[in-house]
């Protein structure tokens, strides 16, 4: 299995800065694309940003400009550095994960969520 775990969530002022971390651990063969999602209370999940092994990245408009989103492919790890933060970044941010893990009968097609963790912008 895959397991996602993320780190570096918690308060803070309108116009401060966080940095989320998200490793990932298990049977990987190879990570295609890793991303960040986010869900406010009574909303549904979107994509924050994505990168895939190249390097290519991808945000929301809401972020741009503002979030920057990086990988260390040796460590299968996927940052999110968050500057800027606004009110309304406030959420639970998921770590997301898709590629190929080994298994006893080859290799499969893997996607994972790491267990969210809470930022919230609020002065």
């Amino acid at each position: 299995q895959v397991q996602l775990v993320e780190s570096g969530g918690g308060l803070v002022q309108p116009g401060g800065s966080l940095r989320l971390s998200c490793a990932a651990s298990g049977s990987i063969f190879s990570i295609n694309a890793m991303g960040w999602y986010r869900q406010a209370p009574g909303k549904q999940r979107e994509l924050v940003a994505a990168i895939t092994s190249g390097g290519s990245t991808n945000y929301a408009d809401s972020v741009k400009g503002r979030f920057t989103i990086s990988r260390d492919n040796a460590k299968n790890t996927v940052y999110l550095q968050m500057n800027s933060l606004k009110p309304e970044d406030t959420a639970v941010y998921y770590c997301n994960g898709v590629g190929e893990k080994t298994t006893g009968w080859g290799n499969l097609q893997f996607g994972s969520w790491g267990q969210g963790t809470q930022v919230t912008v609020s002065s």
